[in-house]
């Protein structure tokens, strides 16, 4: 049975433990306690009332955490890798110093995550076949018009933002830092899945798009971009159902230590044909004379100037200012020429 403690018996407790008896005359008239005993016929033991020692972590129904913590640092590896090439892709176009991190892998509604953006920005919808949906990246203005400066040959100084739209000029200098976005995300996702990301539009207010339910859950992975002095932030939206059908490799392999392939078939032949494009100086040196000031305004056409180098002796030929070839001076076809005998040492005189 129930015991029901009095008024003064609670006080006569809760002064005996240090409390403040006056305290408990706000309690009510009466307290009733009821012992709980699983051999008793209370609750069972594994239903037994929490202890105040037991943790209690709170639930938002609201913002559910539907992808695991393990799942999320995979995530963070993977865009980490990517993060590091797009630097370097980024440093070339711009001729420029450029510095690319993961900031942040974090789940929010999809309604929160687009009133976070600024408007105007440049916004950009995307989708990746096979995966289903689409998923947008967007880039801010504090980063993007340093950047359009720099790709029209600025500083990379400070520059001014505007706050307006990007204009079409700007839309294309900034296409072409998308393509190579997409590139760079599609090879960071391939040893997950084999998905291309491709550009499906572009758009300057991000309240005008609807790419999931306000409520969705998406996972926001931030990127924050340092160019000198000029910094700004990159964002990647992925909703919950673009990625639910790959969440199961996500968890069942190690992601921690992620190495990505080799580089392809495809980038080895396009890294080549690049190269073969190169343009470089090339320099074929007779050789040396020291003359003074007075002899050279002498000068006369006709004049001979003996040269330190003997007509036996090989020419070097110099490629971007390095000593590459040694060979003998002639004539092919009506023109000048240098028959390669041997390559020549890094330190022969010229």
């Amino acid at each position: 049975m129930s015991e029901v403690l009095k008024p003064q018996d609670v006080d006569a407790l809760l002064a005996s433990v240090g409390g403040d008896a006056p305290a408990a005359e706000a309690a009510g008239p009466s307290i009733a306690v009821t012992p709980v005993s699983g051999r008793a016929g209370g609750l069972p033991d594994d239903e037994a009332p929490l202890r105040p020692d037991h943790e209690v972590s709170s639930y938002d129904f609201k913002r559910p955490k539907r992808v695991s913590k393990d799942q999320t640092r995979a995530l963070a590896a993977i865009h980490d890798y990517f993060a590091r090439n797009f630097a370097a892709t980024l440093s070339g176009a711009l001729r420029t110093l450029v510095n690319v991190h993961v900031v942040a892998v974090e789940q929010v509604m999809y309604s929160e995550f687009v009133q976070s953006l600024p408007n105007p920005t440049c916004f950009v919808i995307m989708h990746a076949p096979p995966l289903e949906g689409q998923m947008f990246l967007e880039f801010s203005p504090l980063i993007v018009y340093p950047m359009i400066d720099r790709l029209l040959g600025g500083s990379s100084q400070e520059c001014l933002v505007p706050q307006r739209a990007l204009t079409s000029i700007e839309w294309r200098l900034m296409n072409r830092i998308i393509d190579r976005t997409e590139e760079h995300l599609s090879d960071a996702w391939k040893n997950l899945i084999e998905a291309r990301f491709e550009v499906l539009e572009t758009e300057s207010n991000p309240h005008l798009v609807n790419i999931v339910a306000p409520t969705e859950v998406v996972v926001s992975i931030t990127f924050e971009l340092k160019m000198a002095t000029c910094a700004g932030t990159m964002s990647l939206c992925i909703p919950f159902n673009v990625i639910e059908s790959v969440l199961g490799k996500l968890a069942t392999q190690s992601w921690l230590g992620y190495r990505p392939k080799g580089a392809s078939d495809v980038q080895q032949r396009r890294l080549v044909r690049n190269l073969r494009k190169s343009a470089v100086q090339m320099t074929a040196y007779l050789g040396r004379a020291r003359i003074t000031l007075g002899e050279l305004k002498a000068l006369q056409p006709g004049d001979l100037l003996p040269l330190d180098k003997r007509v036996e002796e090989p020419l070097v030929l110099q490629i971007e200012g390095c000593n590459k070839f040694a060979g003998r001076a002639g004539q092919f076809r009506g023109r000048r020429a240098l028959h390669l005998l041997r390559a020549a040492d890094p330190d022969e005189l010229i």
